[in-house]
C-alpha cells in the first residue's frame, strides 16, 4: 500500500510539473525503503518509463509537445544516458559504489532544486532571440542524460529548466516536451538496467500500480490549476531529500 501511494504521489508531481520521476523516486527508495543505490536507480528508471506514458500521451493529444526541441534534446540525451549506465555498471563492481551514487544523487537533486528555484525567482525569462541557444541543447542534454543513466535524476528538473531558459516555449509546452524527453531516456536507461539485472520488478510493479492513476490525475489537473505552487512545494521537498542523501553518502 505504501509503495502504491508513493508511486501515485510521484507520478502526480511528474504530470503536474515535469519534475519528480528519477529525482524523487531513487532518493525515496534509498532513504525510506532501504533499497541499494544501483537497484534504486534501475527501478526508478523503469518506473519513470511506465508512468510517463499516460502523461506523455495526454500532452501529445493536446499538442503541447515541441518536436523540434524534443529531437534536439534526444540527440544529446540518448548517448548520455547510455554512457551513464555504462559508468554505473562499471562502478557497481566496486564496494564504494553506494557512497558514490548517494553523493551523486544527492548533489544532483540539490542542484536541480536550487537552479529551478533561482529560475522561478528570476521569472524564467528568455531573450527575443532564444533560438540562438538551440546549439547548446544537445550539449546540455548529453550531461543531463549522463546524470539520468548514473543516478536516474535530472531529466525533469534540469530538462525543464533548460527549456525555460533556452527557448520561447510556453510553460505547458515546456512540461510536455520535457516529459517526452524524460520518457525516451528512461526507456533507454531502463532497458539497459534490465539487461544488467539492476531492476526490482516487484517494487516497480507496486509503484506503477499507484503511479498510473497519479499520472492521469496530474495530467488532467495540470489543465485546470496553476502548476507553480506544486512546483514550489516539490522543490522544497527536493532540497530536504537531496541534503539527506548527501549527508548519508558523506558520513556513511
Amino acid at each position: 500500500m505504501l509503495e502504491s501511494l508513493i508511486g501515485f504521489t510521484i507520478a502526480f508531481a511528474i504530470a503536474m510539473t515535469g519534475v519528480g520521476a528519477g529525482t524523487v523516486t531513487a532518493p525515496v527508495l534509498i532513504l525510506f525503503l532501504g533499497m541499494e543505490p544501483p537497484i534504486a536507480v534501475g527501478t526508478a528508471l523503469g518506473f519513470s518509463s511506465i508512468v510517463k506514458i499516460p502523461a506523455g500521451i495526454s500532452y501529445l493529444t493536446r499538442k503541447r509537445v515541441d518536436f523540434k526541441y524534443l529531437g534536439l534534446m534526444c540527440a544529446g540525451g540518448v548517448p548520455g544516458v547510455i554512457l551513464g549506465n555504462i559508468l554505473l555498471s562499471t562502478l557497481s563492481a566496486n564496494h564504494a559504489v553506494k557512497t558514490v551514487v548517494l553523493v551523486a544523487v544527492g548533489a544532483i537533486v540539490l542542484l536541480s532544486a536550487v537552479m529551478n528555484m533561482t529560475l522561478m525567482a528570476s521569472g524564467g525569462g528568455v531573450s527575443r532571440h532564444a533560438e540562438k541557444f538551440d546549439y547548446i541543447i544537445p550539449v546540455a542534454t548529453f550531461f543531463i542524460g549522463l546524470e539520468v543513466g548514473f543516478s536516474s535524476a535530472g531529466a525533469g528538473a534540469l530538462g525543464t529548466m533548460l527549456l525555460l531558459y533556452a527557448t520561447k516555449l510556453f510553460a505547458c509546452t515546456v512540461v510536455g516536451t520535457d516529459i517526452l524527453f524524460g520518457l525516451v531516456v528512461s526507456v533507454v536507461g531502463g532497458g539497459i538496467n534490465i539487461g544488467m539485472g539492476t531492476l526490482d520488478y516487484g517494487m516497480m510493479a507496486k509503484l506503477v500500480s499507484g503511479g498510473i492513476f497519479g499520472s492521469l490525475l496530474g495530467s488532467y489537473t495540470a489543465t485546470k490549476v496553476p502548476a507553480k505552487p506544486f512546483r514550489v512545494v516539490l522543490l522544497v521537498w527536493l532540497l530536504f531529500i537531496g541534503s539527506q542523501l548527501l549527508y548519508r553518502g558523506i558520513t556513511g
